[in-house]
């Protein structure tokens, strides 16, 4: 560990694919979603600080949240607390932990990731960690982690890669693209240069700022205008002007799918994105039928391969169902066919429409 390298923790989504027990005021980020004992940020923050000194980790996250934060990761200065006003997508939220932390150390070396993602195999994972913010060090360049892909996920977006090593483990993006077909899917994993694109970065906090300035100028501009105010007492102020002006947009689409400097490290550690209930039902136990239950009195009666999520003062009796998702919470109740999830934003749009707020 290096007093230079910090990790930036992106907190701030909604979550709505895991409706009804991710809400807008308590998204799955602040949830255990796979009944492990801590939350998706709690585990984040864990494997983190095994990778940069726990004293610079950093969580971005919306100001609805804050107190949420400072619950779940009491061990967490304030200070480490970056609150954005509202929801301006992945690049505003790097651009701002970008800034903040070169007015804080202009050598900063730094890993932003989602706090929702689920990691296995901690210490593959710190290695992996750990090479690319050694690569960064040495070379400017923009670094992302691709996962070995196991079969044609079509929800997950792909990377590229040359076939010859720019430094162990380490390649030269190609491509990126957007969830494909399964049979497009197929093809990518059959050539063998293709990997999932796990939406984890690592680079220098000078070399980001030089991209944000050549491809996303008008995120780059409304942050230097105010950059005297960074880390200072000054900067909530500052951050209420700024991103009102900020354009909402992906770093990916911004930045990373722009910028020639870009490298991945192809890595296994057990990873998933945790996106919907389909991904947490492959990331649990199961029992001899395929039900992945999280719930102290889940009585499962002939029904197969379905994830169901009950609260444990709750007796919930299921009978007769094959590949379902039922979750339980105290005011919704949710039962949908699992191959029809990709769908529930859809529902949860109706929800609102009909019933307004008070279930989102």
């Amino acid at each position: 560990m290096k007093n230079n390298q910090y990790v930036a923790i992106m907190a701030g989504g909604i979550g709505s694919r895991f409706w009804p027990m991710s809400r807008t005021r308590y998204p799955k980020q602040f949830l255990d979603i796979l009944g492990t004992g801590k939350t998706l940020i709690q585990q984040s923050y864990d494997r983190y600080s095994k990778v940069v000194p726990p004293a610079n980790v950093y969580v971005v996250t919306s100001h609805e949240y804050v107190d949420i934060v400072k619950a779940q990761l009491p061990e967490l200065p304030i200070s480490n607390i970056l609150a954005e006003p509202s929801r301006k997508n992945t690049a505003a939220c790097i651009a701002y932990i970008a800034f903040h932390l070169q007015a804080k150390d202009p050598s900063a070396v730094m890993i932003a990731a989602p706090a929702d993602h689920l990691v296995t195999e901690t210490e593959q994972f710190v290695q992996t960690a750990s090479r690319a913010l050694d690569f960064v060090e040495n070379i400017n360049s923009l670094v992302t982690i691709g996962i070995k892909p196991t079969h044609p996920n079509t929800g997950y977006g792909y990377i590229q890669h040359e076939m010859l090593k720019a430094a162990p483990d380490v390649f030269k993006v190609k491509t990126f693209t957007e969830k494909p077909s399964e049979e497009i899917a197929k093809a990518f994993i059959a050539s063998g240069d293709f990997l999932w694109n796990a939406g984890i970065f690592t680079w220098k906090v000078s070399t980001v700022l030089t991209a944000f300035e050549s491809h996303l100028s008008e995120v780059y501009e409304v942050f230097a205008a105010e950059k005297e105010h960074f880390n200072t007492p000054s900067e909530r102020e500052a951050i209420e002007r700024i991103y009102p002006q900020c354009t909402n947009v992906s770093v990916d689409f911004g930045v990373m799918e722009k910028a020639s400097n870009v490298f991945v490290i192809p890595a296994s550690f057990g990873w998933s994105d945790l996106g919907a209930w389909n991904s947490a039902w492959d990331n649990m136990e199961k029992d001899y039928f395929g039900n992945a239950v999280v719930g102290k009195n889940v009585m499962v009666v002939d029904a197969n391969n379905c994830m169901v999520h009950a609260p444990d003062k709750k007796l919930v009796l299921l009978q007769g169902l094959r590949d379902y998702i039922i979750v339980d919470t105290e005011d919704a109740l949710l039962i949908c066919k699992k191959d029809k999830e990709q769908l529930i934003k859809e529902y949860v749009a109706e929800v609102k429409r009909n019933m307004g707020e008070q279930y989102l």
